[in-house]
C-alpha cells in the first residue's frame, strides 16, 4: 500500500483531502500533519517526518497565505513559501517521494486579456506571489519529480474563505460593495483534492507546472452575486472598482489560467464554478442549519 503524507492537514485543502481519504482506503495509507506538528522551515523536523511516515507521496497543502500581511512579513512569507518548500522538495528527492505542491495564480501580474498557460512569463506584483513563485523554482530545482498545481480563489466549507465570509456578511449587512474589475477562476477545494488524487492514481506521471481551477472566469462581484443567489440572501450588492477598495497588496487584474494541460495529461475532470459553488453553499446550509 502506498503512503500519502499531507502537510497542512488542518487547512482548507487538507480538510477536503481528509474527507476524500476514506474513498481510497484500499489503495493508500493517509497521514495528515499540521504546521503545529511539522514546521517545513525546520530541516530537522522535516527529516524526522520522513523517518516517521516514510511517504511515497507528499502533498504540500501548507502555505503562508496572508496576502496583505505578507507585505510587512516578507521574510516569514519567503521562509514558508519558498525556502521551506525547497527543503521539503530536497527531502522528497532523498527519500524517493513524489511531491505535489500547491501554488497560486498570483505568480502572474494580470496585465493581459488572455488566459495564462503554464509556460507564460511570471511577474508577481506582491510579496505573496513572489514567495510562491520562488517556491515553485526551488521545488523543481531540488526534486524533478514534483507536480506543481497553480490554483486560484480557493474556497470550501472549511476554514476561512471568500464564500464563508460573504455568507456571514449577508447575515449582518444590508448592503455590500464588491470589487467588479478583477477577474479570476473560483476553485472549490474539494475539486482540487479530487484532481490531486487523480494525479496520484495515474500510472503515467508527468512532472512540472500545471494549472487547475474551476471554469470559466468571473469577477469577485459576479462570484458574490451567485453566492447571494444560491443562499437566498436579500442583501444588496454594489459593484465597485479596485480603487474604491484599496488593499496593502496589489491583486492581479486578470489572472485567469489555461486548463488544457492538466485535462490532456491527467484526464482531470474540470467543473463549472457555478455548479461547484452551488454544491458548497448547499453543504453550508445544512451544516449551519
Amino acid at each position: 500500500m502506498k503512503r500519502i503524507l499531507v502537510i497542512g492537514g488542518n487547512g482548507q485543502l487538507g480538510h477536503c483531502l481528509q474527507k476524500l481519504a476514506p474513498k481510497y482506503h484500499v489503495q493508500f495509507d493517509f497521514n495528515f500533519t499540521g504546521s503545529d506538528v511539522v514546521d517545513i522551515t525546520n530541516k530537522v523536523q522535516i527529516e524526522q517526518m520522513f523517518q516517521d511516515y516514510q511517504p511515497d507521496y507528499v502533498i504540500n497543502a501548507s502555505a503562508y497565505t496572508a496576502v496583505d500581511l505578507a507585505e510587512k512579513e516578507e521574510d516569514k512569507a519567503f521562509a514558508i513559501n519558498a525556502e521551506g518548500v525547497g527543503q521539503l522538495a530536497e527531502s522528497c528527492k532523498d527519500h524517493h517521494a513524489i511531491l505535489i505542491h500547491v501554488s497560486t495564480d498570483y505568480v502572474f501580474d494580470g496585465e493581459t486579456n488572455l488566459n495564462y498557460s503554464e509556460d507564460d512569463f511570471t511577474n508577481p506584483i506582491g510579496v505573496y506571489g513572489a514567495s510562491k513563485r520562488k517556491g515553485e523554482e526551488l521545488a523543481l530545482e531540488h526534486n524533478p519529480e514534483t507536480v506543481i498545481l497553480r490554483t486560484s480563489w480557493l474556497y470550501s466549507e472549511f476554514n476561512k474563505n471568500f464564500v464563508k465570509t460573504m455568507l456571514h456578511l449577508f447575515d449582518v449587512k444590508d448592503e455590500l460593495g464588491i470589487v467588479a474589475d478583477q477577474y479570476g477562476q473560483p476553485t472549490n477545494a474539494n475539486n482540487l483534492a479530487e484532481a490531486i488524487m487523480t494525479i496520484i492514481e495515474s500510472e503515467k506521471k508527468t512532472y512540472g507546472v500545471y494549472h487547475f481551477s474551476n471554469y470559466p472566469e468571473t469577477t469577485w462581484f459576479d462570484f458574490a452575486s451567485k453566492i447571494k443567489e444560491f443562499s437566498g440572501s436579500g442583501v444588496l450588492l454594489k459593484p465597485i472598482s479596485t480603487e474604491e477598495f484599496p488593499t496593502p497588496a496589489k491583486r492581479p487584474k486578470r489572472s485567469t489560467m489555461c486548463l488544457d494541460k492538466i485535462e490532456k495529461d491527467y484526464h482531470v475532470e474540470l467543473k463549472h464554478w457555478e455548479n461547484s459553488l452551488r454544491d458548497c453553499v448547499e453543504i453550508l446550509k445544512i451544516t449551519n442549519a
